[in-house]
């Protein structure tokens, strides 16, 4: 399990939802809900005249059937399909990594590129992949990611080395990219707005369900050895998922794109992209390289390709033009604060699961499925709260993101306590803690966008929330770039002692505590309620 936050995305057990540019985000994502509240859809308003179906293509901008009946509920199976496909692969990898590395015989920073690559590429691909789709059809561009992702899923079971197993990953994040934005666009194009609620609760229930299954089937299926496939299999159960969501969409999702779709930016998106990858890879492969002088320079060049991104993206501002991230944005107080917790709060969680995984099977000796089985306490835990936190967040948000955020910096502290003394801990020394930073990671993905929304003016809100969801995958990959680093080289002063693992890990502790009550103090430079959506 990884944090993705798509928490609700990333890999983490809640991720919040990347929402398309130039739809506003608004108090409907309401992951805890449950599948139960979307029964509604079926009893909806009937569509419109003139309302579209599968086979018009398109559409008019602006425009999608309002559905209801067992159309809507086969879209809604259709866009839950994809949704649970993409956020089990952000949680499934994890559990496996060790039986990846013996069969590939891939390094410590191949390990961290598969995990990485994925959540900085799906990071990359949100905010172009929702003006895409706004200007040339949802329907279109969600089939398009799907099918991608199916290839690259294969791509990625198929994978002869380590190499061809990163590139594999990275086109799933790209995958991703083209085809999440595209589930909150169709929901709010295609639903009436008392069925929409209950498409986002069902959203929140399958956001859940995977955060479960994502660590415990990846530990079941490399355990089972199905065809011998080993590892192999948590990549091709995504084909099987992928095709049944292809033949639902193709045959029930409508066309629809927005009445006026934001201009895309493709030269920005590189620069962002580029300076990212360029700061990452000393961090991921300096080690591993030796740390020679020029290890360092992909990180020196990475500053001003970065003040390259900003010089354009404030030159299309003032030519009155749609910048990925629009300078303005930066002077607002709740969005400057937004971005700073998201690195520091996503950067600690990144790599967590990793190195626990790593340090429960090669340092402890469990297996796969052992792994996943400890790792639940903490996915069930999310659950529990982020219902809860959903719900009181109009009236306590930030209040809740500070709780969540300390008592995750508790659990990581009492886990601490429990493996720095390299002795093997008890079930319950590693169950409460994981148990506890569930609760307070429940308490706090699923509501942060919203609370950092509230703070920003409405016409800025779909720009903003694009930036902020795509700020959290990057925090997710510096954090398995950073934090993997403290453990990695940790790990290598033990010289192949199990017990060394227990040692790494207690070292990685601390600063994702720090990085947790760092983001806890930022946190009161939000707004004190979440934003709501009225209309």
């Amino acid at each position: 399990m990884t944090t993705s936050s798509r928490p609700p995305h990333g890999d983490t057990p809640t991720r919040p939802p990347e929402h398309p540019p130039g739809n506003a985000p608004g108090g409907e994502n309401t992951p805890g809900s449950g599948i139960a509240s979307a029964a509604g859809i079926a009893s909806g308003p009937r569509s419109a005249p003139g309302g579209g179906s599968a086979s018009d293509g398109e559409g008019a901008p602006g425009g999608g059937a309002v559905l209801s009946g067992r159309r809507a509920v086969a879209v809604l199976a259709a866009i839950l399909t994809a949704s649970f496909m993409e956020l089990l692969d952000a949680t499934i990898v994890t559990v496996a990594a060790p039986a990846i590395a013996r069969d590939l015989g891939a390094g410590e920073a191949a390990l961290q590129w598969t995990v990485a690559g994925y959540t900085l590429a799906l990071g990359a691909g949100l905010i172009t992949g929702g003006r895409l789709g706004d200007r040339y059809g949802r329907r279109r561009l969600f089939l398009l990611g799907l099918a991608a992702f199916l290839l690259a899923s294969a791509g990625c079971g198929l994978a002869p080395g380590p190499g061809v197993l990163i590139a594999m990953r990275v086109a799933q994040g790209l995958a991703g990219g083209l085809m999440i934005p595209q589930v909150f666009g169709i929901i709010r194009g295609s639903f009436a707005p008392a069925a929409r609620a209950g498409a986002l609760g069902a959203y929140g229930a399958v956001l859940g369900l995977a955060s479960i299954a994502g660590p415990l089937l990846g530990g079941l299926l490399v355990e089972a050895d199905l065809f011998g496939l080993g590892w192999r299999a948590i990549f091709w159960v995504n084909v099987p998922i992928a095709i049944a969501g292809l033949a639902l969409a193709a045959r029930n999702l409508p066309g629809s794109r927005a009445a006026r779709a934001a201009k895309l930016d493709l030269p920005g998106a590189a620069l962002a992209s580029a300076a990212t990858v360029l700061l990452l890879v000393p961090l991921v492969q300096g080690r591993e390289w030796g740390w020679p002088w020029w290890s360092l320079v992909p990180a020196a060049a990475s500053v001003p390709v970065a003040v390259l991104f900003l010089v354009r993206q404030r030159r299309l501002a003032v030519r009155g033009g749609e910048p990925i991230l629009d300078p303005a944005l930066l002077r607002v107080r709740a969005f400057a604060g937004g971005l700073a917790v998201s690195l520091l709060f996503f950067g600690g969680l990144g790599s967590f699961f990793l190195v626990l995984s790593l340090y429960l099977q090669l340092g402890l000796g469990y297996s796969a499925l052992g792994t996943g089985l400890v790792i639940l306490p903490y996915a069930i835990g999310s659950i529990i709260t982020s219902g809860l936190g959903v719900r009181l967040a109009a009236r306590a948000g930030r209040n809740l993101l500070v709780a969540g955020a300390l008592t995750l910096a508790a659990s990581q502290a009492a886990l601490f306590l429990a493996v720095r003394e390299g002795a093997e801990p008890s079930a319950w020394a590693l169950t409460v803690p994981l148990f506890a930073g569930g609760l307070g990671l429940g308490l706090t993905a699923p509501i942060l966008l919203n609370v950092v929304l509230a703070g920003v003016p409405g016409r800025h809100a779909g720009a903003a929330g694009g930036v902020l969801s795509t700020v959290t995958q990057i925090g997710n990959a510096l954090g398995v770039a950073v934090l993997g680093l403290v453990f990695f080289a940790e790990l290598e002063h033990a010289a192949g002692d199990p017990a060394g693992y227990a040692g790494a890990l207690a070292a990685v502790l601390p600063w994702q505590i720090a990085c947790y009550c760092a983001a806890a103090a930022l946190m009161f430079l939000l707004p004190s309620r979440a934003h709501q959506e009225t209309s």
